[in-house]
This record gives C-alpha cells, structure tokens and sequence, in this order.
C-alpha cells in the first residue's frame, strides 16, 4: 500500500508541475513578441520561429499526453505484470523526462522574452543527462513491449533481452557524457557527436540483440 501511495503522490505532483506550464506560459503570454523562436541550428542560432498561442500550448499539451502515456502503457502492455519488477526505474523516467520537458520550456519562454540563453547547449546537456539516467538503469528494465531497446529479438527472447539491456546500459552512459563534454567544445561538435553516438547506441542495440538470438536459438 505504501508503494501504491508514493506513486500516486509522484504523479499528482508531475502532474502538477505539468499544468504549471500553461499558468506560466499564459502569465508570460502578453509579454511574448507575436513570433517565438522555437528552433535553433546547430550552430545555436535561431532558424525558426512560431505564433506565441501555439507556442505557449504546444510544448505543455506535448508533455501532458506523453506523461499520460506513460501511465496507461504498464496497464495495456502484454507483459503488463513485469513493469512491477522495475517500478522505481519507470517512475523515476516519468520525473526525469517531466522535469526536462518543465526546463525545455521554461528555456524557451526566456528566449521568447528577449533573454540571451545557450539554448542549444542547454538542451544538449538536458538529453545527455536522459542518456546517463536511462543508460545507469537499463539492466534493470525487465521485458515488455514498449518500454527498453525493442528489436525482433529482444521481444521474442527474454534472455537475449536481459543481455542487450546490460551489455548497451554502459554504452548509452558514455553516449551521454560525450554529449555533453562536446558541447563544451562548440555546439556544432557537440550536435555531430550527439547524432554519431545516438545512432551508434541504437545501431549496437540492434545488432547485438540478432547477434545473441542467433547464438542462442540459431541451430534449433
């Protein structure tokens, strides 16, 4: 019962601070300029802008479906009865992936305002610091349909999903430090190192999984 508790209060306060996105944007919204940037090369410059309305909702209606997502997929998922096996991993995701959504947004009203930021670099440590948390606790994640690296393989084998989980947690750790250290270096080398070690890890991810599924089952 306790658990049951402390999860619901979690929620309640994502939720929360989800719903404080729109008082904050619609408190903010008479000092916004009509045109809000809303995207930035990876030079860190702005090369987009939209309508301040859209702007102010977008990014607060975005997070709220996905957190409402995450917590109807462990109710629907076929292996529903294993997101018990790592609850604290899950809710712990559901409050990293809020609070960056909470600080992406907040990051960008204060560019909207006038506000010199290193928007790209923000946002850059942001997803590195995703890549650690995810990476630390990958090996934890036990086997479902929607939440860990999903191949062909890893769904059809438990086994060969507990090992691409342990083997690519590590990988996925380093990727996000990389990230991160770039951006230091300039946004441009940061960007490219980023994109190199997304695709890296998630090209890893599915070789190896095939790789293990044929040592274990390929002569049966």
């Amino acid at each position: 019962m306790e658990k049951k508790g402390l999860k619901f209060n979690t929620d309640t306060l994502l939720l929360i601070l989800i719903l404080s996105l729109y008082v904050i944007g619609f408190l903010l919204y008479p000092y916004l300029p009509e045109k809000v940037p809303s995207h930035w090369n990876i030079r860190g410059e702005v090369d987009g802008y939209t309508g301040k309305f859209n702007h102010i909702l977008f990014m607060p209606t975005f997070t709220l479906g996905l957190f409402l997502l995450l917590k109807v997929v462990p109710k629907i998922d076929p292996r529903a009865e294993n997101y018990k096996k790592f609850t604290g991993v899950y809710e712990g995701f559901k409050v990293v992936f809020v609070l960056f959504m909470w600080g992406i947004y907040i990051i960008t009203l204060l560019a909207g305002l006038g506000y010199s930021l290193p928007v790209g670099k923000l946002v850059s440590i942001g997803v590195g610091v995703l890549f650690i948390f995810i990476g630390n606790y990958f090996g934890k994640i036990k086997h479902n349909y929607t939440f860990g690296i999903k191949t062909p393989w890893t769904l059809a084998s438990e086994e060969v999903w507990n090992k691409t989980h342990r083997v690519s947690g590590p990988l996925w750790v380093i990727a996000g430090f990389l990230w991160i250290v770039s951006i230091f270096v300039s946004e441009t080398i940061g960007f490219i190192v980023g994109m190199v070690s997304i695709f890296s890890v998630a090209i890893f991810g599915f070789v190896y999984s095939y790789i293990i599924y044929k040592k274990l089952y390929g002569q049966k």
